[in-house]
């Protein structure tokens, strides 16, 4: 019930939200504040963005009423850039549920959580177009409007679980995007659905998905040729989970990218989904292989995890790399720690990467956002511009570097110019 009254009011304030308005009194920020030649502070001032089907029309400073145009005013609040969760499992949630802990995993090997998850799915699909609305709902309370969702292709489930994520995806048509990762979570060899797969093709699927073609289908190079040929088949991307993190996932690795160096219509279209033996390389090893991704466009999709060897992400992106991040699973047979907050994911990287400082803060939003921040580097204005799409995040902060530090809370959210959460009460 909880869920639907927040779906209603979401829908009732996307409704009256005019297509031709000026947004008042919102804080923007203007530039950095140094001292001694060190960047201590940011500098803000108040805006009215005049925002005209989907699309900022104008970015000026506030004034006094002037215009017939509809006003909503954001009360002096801080805009943001909204955000993008790249990597999560919509389709397979205990979120919305009774408390379920995940079981034991100590001395479980994948396999047998692969086997595990073959008698749970049968409980949770009757429910799963419900939970995935209702992680849509959390995600857009975060902030966040744009994800890309794994969704299960396994012969339990067959296609339910992709027909359902879709049905919970055209009740937020307009307010939520999301592309969808066709996930062969029991192996695209070893559960033998590259049928089903191809399928998959035609019903909204924007990526092929795959799973540790060593650990799980023990045959690496077989599977991922099964995983290209798919995704060239049907001109679609790739985005494998690629958990292995010893000497088999760095060979996996350099066999994708010896694929898509020849391979031309691949090119920029392969994320590398956790990619744990990046971790593990030697730094010239690592910077090779960086080299190697940048120059084909290969991205890495990281979950920023703590308690295993530290993900190389600030020496990726310094060789061009693009990197993305994901709540991944909020709660599930997985893991119960996901907050399906981005915030969450730039505090985290801004802790173990970029730094405490207002600076190294505000850098850290990056990872949250797909890399749009309010100020480049040297300090001037990015964000948001005349022209740009009118998809902002409304919190409570007076800078991104207080929101990134204090994950503030946010009162409100527009996508395409509709207001999708919240309210400017």
């Amino acid at each position: 019930m909880a869920r639907t009254a927040t779906t209603d009011a979401q829908s009732l304030a996307s409704a009256v939200t005019p297509a031709h308005f000026i947004l008042t009194d919102i804080t923007l920020e203007e530039g950095f504040v140094r001292d001694q030649g060190e960047i201590i502070g940011t500098r803000t001032g108040r805006y009215d963005l005049e925002i005209r089907d989907g699309r900022i029309l104008s970015v000026s400073p506030t004034t006094a009423a002037g215009s017939a145009l509809p006003r909503l005013s954001a009360n002096g609040r801080l805009a943001l850039p909204t955000f993008r969760d790249m990597h999560i499992h919509l389709d397979k949630t205990f979120y919305g549920g009774p408390w379920q802990a995940p079981r034991p995993r100590k001395g479980k090997t994948i396999m047998d959580m692969i086997a595990l998850e073959r008698t749970l799915l049968p409980e949770l699909l009757p429910v799963s177009r419900e939970r995935a609305e209702g992680m849509i709902d959390l995600l857009l309370e975060h902030g966040t409007t744009t994800a890309r969702s794994h969704c299960n292709i396994d012969p339990v489930s067959g296609l339910r679980s992709l027909e359902h994520l879709n049905q919970a995806l055209e009740t937020y048509r307009g307010r939520f995007n999301c592309e969808i990762v066709a996930f062969p979570q029991h192996g695209l060899l070893l559960s033998e659905v590259a049928p089903l797969m191809r399928e998959s093709m035609s019903m909204g699927v924007a990526f092929v998905g795959g799973l540790d073609p060593t650990n799980v289908d023990g045959r690496m190079e077989a599977s991922l040729d099964a995983m290209f040929s798919i995704a060239v088949d049907h001109d679609k991307g790739v985005d494998i989970h690629l958990h292995e993190s010893g000497p088999s996932g760095a060979a996996a690795i350099r066999y994708m990218l010896d694929t898509l160096e020849r391979t031309p219509s691949l090119k920029g279209r392969l994320t590398l989904s956790h990619a744990f033996a990046l971790a593990n390389l030697t730094p010239a090893d690592l910077d090779a292989t960086a080299e190697r991704m940048a120059a084909s466009g290969v991205s890495v999709a990281s979950t920023i995890p703590i308690g295993r060897s530290m993900m190389p992400l600030a020496r990726l992106r310094e060789k061009g790399v693009r990197l993305m991040s994901g709540t991944d699973s909020v709660i599930d047979m997985w893991s119960p720690f996901g907050s399906g907050d981005m915030l969450d994911k730039a505090n985290l990287h801004a802790q173990l990467y970029s730094g405490s400082d207002e600076f190294g803060l505000s850098r850290a939003l990056a990872i949250a956002t797909g890399d749009v921040l309010p100020l480049n580097d040297a300090g001037e204005r990015a964000w948001p511009k005349a022209g740009d799409a009118a998809d902002l995040v409304l919190a409570d902060a007076s800078c991104s570097a207080e929101a990134v530090a204090r994950k503030s809370k946010r009162t409100a959210v527009f996508h395409g110019g509709r207001l999708v959460f919240g309210d400017l009460a």
